[in-house]
């Protein structure tokens, strides 16, 4: 929650209430059946704290070593598409939660530290001329759960096969170790890794999250981010303290008044650097990413895990920094296919932004293209994940 709206200590639907009494969100009926179950959850976990000799419970809220807690729904996984509010409403639950070990963390960042759990466990065991183990991900899953006894994952998606093929056997550990989950994503469980490789192995996975996790739809209702974006420029000319300002100020909006923090996304083997991101979007300056040797493939990374991007300071372009304009037409392209919104400040209007020498005439596209972006029309087409 940011920081014009204490919590209330009392959970998610009184946090909500706050919020509505502050004016900073409306009434929205979608959002109050999801918040009742979020409040389900808040309650059963206050209960359990307040009653530690039951069996099982101390290990569910992590507090101490207890029997297992029996099979069944052990949190929720709360889909839709963007700009519902999916995860105001995990924060809102979140600040609350009477769990001392917490983490609220990106799906994907999630991932990347397992696998490089995995793999310094792998060298731990080589190092000490021990056989390799015919199962490292349950004593990784298990670790995992030793530090953590609630799990708040954004923008929860699977797109690669590595990630695809140990999620079952790391969920069921953590589920049979006692941790309770919340997920936030755009796709429906069905959907996740849809048309991915050898995705019949992963089926399991998609059977186990829909057991011992409660669906909810967070869907049709009023697009928030849509209504946000309606109140500010998308292309912000000329360049000065105004359009900085005005674009930290697209940010917050888009980001129910989050600072952001920098992220690292992995892509076929290499890091993409996001200097800004809060769930859903990013932030950087022309030259954190056209300035170094990025390619389609990490534009794409950027376009899959955001639905807005926020660029500032694009400057004239022409032969001379035709290695930086390539790439952001490169950026450009990938953003437009997969529907990415797009807000930025520049030096000039788009046709004015590469009009003489070599390439002006290829820009002619990425011009179009950046006019279009501005459009209703454009902003109202569902972000392509």
């Amino acid at each position: 929650m940011d920081a014009d709206t204490p919590t209330t200590g009392k959970g998610p639907a009184a946090n909500l209430a706050a919020r509505r009494a502050a004016g900073q969100v409306h009434a929205d009926p979608v959002q109050e059946k999801v918040v009742a179950r979020l409040q389900a959850v808040f309650e059963q976990l206050k209960a359990g704290a307040g009653q530690p000799a039951k069996p099982g419970l101390l290990s569910w809220l992590g507090l101490g070593q207890a029997a297992k807690p029996a099979a069944g729904p052990h949190g929720l996984y709360i889909w839709g598409p963007v700009g519902r509010g999916k995860s105001m409403l995990m924060d809102l639950f979140f600040a609350d939660a009477p769990v001392a070990r917490k983490r609220r963390v990106h799906f994907h960042e999630f991932m990347l530290e397992v696998h490089e759990r995995l793999h310094k466990r792998r060298e731990e065991l080589a190092a000490r001329g021990a056989p390799p183990e015919s199962d490292t991900i349950v004593p990784i899953a298990k670790a995992i759960a030793a530090e953590t006894r609630l799990l708040c994952f954004d923008e929860f998606q699977v797109t690669n096969i590595a990630d695809a093929m140990i999620l079952g056997r790391l969920f069921e550990t953590l589920f049979d170790e006692g941790l309770t989950v919340i997920a936030t994503s755009n796709r429906a469980p069905d959907d996740l890794y849809k048309n991915g490789l050898q995705r019949d192995r992963f089926l399991p996975f998609i059977e186990l999250m829909k057991r011992r996790l409660e669906i909810l739809e967070l869907g049709g209702g009023q697009d928030y981010r849509m209504d946000r974006m309606r109140e500010f420029d998308m292309y912000l000319t000329p360049l000065g303290a105004w359009a900085t300002k005005k674009l930290d100020e697209a940010f917050r909006a888009l980001t129910n008044g989050a600072d952001g923090e920098p992220r690292v996304l992995r892509t076929q083997g290499r890091d993409v650097e996001v200097p800004r991101a809060a769930p859903g979007v990013a932030m950087a300056h022309y030259l954190d990413w056209c300035a170094k040797p990025m390619g389609a493939a990490d534009f794409l990374c950027i376009a899959e895990h955001f639905h807005s991007v926020i660029l500032a300071e694009i400057p004239k372009m022409g032969p001379d920094n035709r290695d930086k304009a390539a790439r952001f037409v490169t950026m450009i392209d990938t953003f437009y296919e997969k529907k990415v919104k797009f807000i930025c400040s520049a030096a000039t209007s788009p046709d004015k932004l590469y009009t003489d020498g070599d390439g002006a005439f290829e820009f002619q596209r990425t011009v179009s293209r950046l006019m279009e972006m501005q459009s209703p029309e454009y902003l109202a087409l569902e972000h392509i994940a």
